[in-house]
């Protein structure tokens, strides 16, 4: 086989092309105007990222010196100059877009941004009112006499640089202004009709003299640094976990700074002053041609009155499998259950939940939550649960990236409810979507099951295309206890009837199930794979997909993001095809298919196909051996391949293509979900009516 230099497409290039695939929705005129604003958001929030945690890690590689090549065969200093130039690019288009597209069309819609120097006198008096009533008694600027002594500004905050002339004979002087996270972004202004709003940065500059009175302002430059968050926790050192997780998060704070933004039309002085003051390398300065943070601007989507300009509103569907007056337990036990998010609600999986806290039967609940939302039902409903006497045990992961604070939050209160709180094991992250309820009745202990794709959050649920699934499965429930036990007990894991786990298993399970398929292609039998996942950088996996292909398997992928396998090479990934979806809401859903001689074996997953989660997490491969719920995730599967609308073809050279002409009619995935959960829902809610039900008279006591 060839060398993997050549094989391989390199991480965080694959990483890029996926985040341009969000610019190009922004970039799309099929796209809704406030929609596109989003996605605009989205991009520029993703790379904000990206440089936090993919670039802050390979700058700190590049200063140690390492000369190690990645899977591709890139070094670290060789990776940070082609992303270098790949970023520069997008930021280009970034603005582009923002300054050529959006603006003058939000403009023609009747949303206007108003500069200073446009201001009519009734606008400049409102941004005078709103300076003296909002900003005034808040803001404190920080002098600072030296670049030497810049005190430690928080990353991703919008600060204001001002440059003041020094008096006679004495040097100029700076200060710094931070803007803080709680103020609005968008200042309204007066209109005779329409929406228009000025900068609230814009606003500092035009009255910072109130801030700093007697100085002769020079100019006041909008700036944001971004700092390394590629750091870890020491486990090895032992002692009070919860408290180091706290001590990385005070360590982000004061980290290298990866990335400085400022406004283009900052002077040279300033950029000078704030390079040296920020020690931050040229690579690492964005001087923008618009407003710094482009994801702030993402406020304007929510403005109320333009309805038309945005996607109709989704309202996830009720689950027509489940009746809302049965308790979720005779449902489950009645048949499993699979559900789409966000085309389905995600109230049957926090029903389990609050039931399981109520229920006088319920003897135990066992849940790992990776991220939650700010009030999650979920976890008030386990804190229940406990305050009610029931055994309560939850793997809270605090290491879950930008997350931690409130995870330690809900740690700390789960605990003083009196639940049983595990942080997760040591060098793993725990990121598997596991409840088990465990419920006495008339024959015995049953377990009932949720294993999902997506975390327990119902905010993200309506946002994040994810899949569950819902049994009390037997052998499902043997394997999830001894799983649990395994996390929670730090105990030697045992063989699994039906499971499979990362770091131990999951990863040769999947390699054996394609090597399957292979081993029949190559004895004439018929063979075939298809994989949606969010990532595959694998190079164990990758290797056995291209051994596939050159076996005559046909491989289908959907992928939504990273992607380093290069389809399409003769004698190498011919019969393989990867397809990514970037649409309205966010491909999440891990679901794995083999045809295995007609058997036909489809699986859902915590886990990407990265060495991260098959490697160094904690994950599931879940079976889904129903045959209806089997079929249900098949025809999940066709549709997404089926899409040619927004899907995009991986061409062998790392580019991404529109499908060629249609042959048939336009097909979108999400949209015939939504399509189909509405369906659903009128035809569960006729099969209904058409059965009579008598009030019957009510039971004497």
């Amino acid at each position: 086989m060839k060398s993997r230099q050549l094989m391989l497409f390199n991480r965080e290039l694959s990483w890029l092309e996926f985040n341009q695939r969000v610019l190009d929705e922004a970039l799309s005129e099929d796209t809704p105007l406030l929609e596109r604003v989003k996605f605009l958001g989205i991009a520029a929030s993703n790379l904000d990222e990206f440089f936090m945690v993919r670039v802050g890690g390979l700058e700190m590689l590049a200063a140690s010196g390492s000369r190690r090549a990645d899977p591709s065969g890139l070094t670290p200093a060789r990776q940070l100059e082609v992303i270098g130039r790949r970023v520069a690019r997008m930021v280009a288009d970034q603005y582009a877009c923002h300054r050529d597209l959006l603006e003058p069309q939000l403009v023609a819609a009747g949303i206007r941004r108003v500069r200073r120097r446009e201001m009519a006198p009734d606008q400049a008096r409102r941004a005078e009112e709103f300076f003296n009533a909002e900003l005034l008694p808040v803001l404190s600027p920080l002098a600072v006499a030296d670049p030497a002594d810049m005190p430690d500004l928080p990353g991703l905050r919008l600060h204001v640089l001002v440059r003041q002339a020094g008096a006679a004979g004495r040097p100029e002087r700076c200060a710094v202004i931070p803007v803080g996270t709680a103020m609005s972004r968008l200042v309204r202004l007066p209109c005779p009709s329409g929406h228009a709003y000025a900068l609230v940065e814009d606003v500092i500059a035009m009255f910072a003299e109130r801030l700093l009175p007697g100085a002769e302002i020079e100019e006041a430059v909008p700036f944001r640094i971004t700092r390394n968050a590629d750091i870890g926790v020491r486990e090895d050192l032992g002692g009070d976990f919860m408290a180091e997780m706290e001590h990385v998060l005070d360590q982000r704070k004061y980290s290298d700074c990866v990335r400085l933004e400022l406004r283009a039309s900052a002077s040279r002085a300033a950029l000078k002053w704030l390079t040296g003051a920020l020690r931050v390398r040229e690579r690492g300065v964005y001087a923008v041609p618009g407003p710094v943070n482009l994801a702030g601007l993402s406020a304007l989507a929510a403005l109320e009155g333009y309805d038309e300009l945005r996607y109709p509103e989704w309202t996830p569907q009720p689950s027509p499998q489940i009746d809302p007056r049965e308790s979720i337990f005779d449902e489950i036990r009645r048949r499993d259950l699979v559900l789409c998010h966000p085309y389905e609600s995600f109230d049957p999986v926090t029903r389990l939940v609050e039931e399981a806290a109520r229920d006088p039967e319920v003897l135990a609940i066992k849940q790992i939550l990776y991220r939650t939302s700010v009030s999650s039902p979920v976890v008030a409903a386990l804190g229940e649960a406990a305050s009610r006497g029931k055994y309560v045990t939850a793997v809270v992961e605090l290491r879950a990236r930008f997350d931690e604070a409130r995870n330690i939050e809900w740690a700390r209160e789960l605990e003083r409810q009196g639940a049983q709180v595990i942080y997760g094991l040591k060098g793993l992250k725990t990121h598997a979507k596991l409840c088990i309820v465990v419920r006495r009745e008339a024959g015995g202990v049953v377990r009932y099951l949720h294993f999902g794709t997506g975390n327990y959050n119902e905010r993200t649920a309506r946002l994040y295309s994810d899949v569950g699934y819902m049994t009390c499965d037997p052998d499902l429930g043997a394997d999830a206890s001894a799983f649990f036990n395994s996390v929670t007990g730090c105990s030697e894991p045992q063989p699994f009837l039906k499971l499979a786990a990362a770091p131990l298993g999951l990863k040769e399970r999947i390699l054996e199930l394609i090597e399957n398929e292979t081993a029949r292609r190559r004895q004439g039998r018929r063979a075939a794979i298809r994989i949606k996942v969010n990532a595959l950088v694998h190079p164990q996996v990758i290797e056995a997909l291209y051994r596939a292909s050159q076996a005559g398997v046909r491989v289908d992928l959907n992928v939504r993001g990273i992607c380093c396998l290069r389809p399409g090479v003769k004698g190498l990934s011919e019969n393989i095809t990867v397809v990514s979806i970037v649409d309205r809401f966010l491909e999440h859903s891990r679901i794995f298919y083999f045809y295995q001689g007609g058997g036909e074996r489809v699986f859902i997953s915590s886990a990407d196909l990265m060495p991260r989660n098959l490697d160094r997490r904690v994950e599931l491969l879940v079976p889904v051996d129903d045959a209806a719920c089997r079929r249900r995730l098949c025809r999940i599967l066709d549709g997404y391949f089926r899409d040619n609308v927004k899907s995009r073809v991986l061409a062998p050279d790392g580019t991404y293509r529109a499908p060629g002409p249609a042959r048939r009619r336009p097909y979108r995935v999400q949209f015939a979900m939504c399509a189909e959960a509405l369906q659903a829902v009128r035809t569960a809610q006729a099969a209904r009516r058409s059965v009579l039900q008598p009030h019957l008279p009510a039971e004497e006591h």
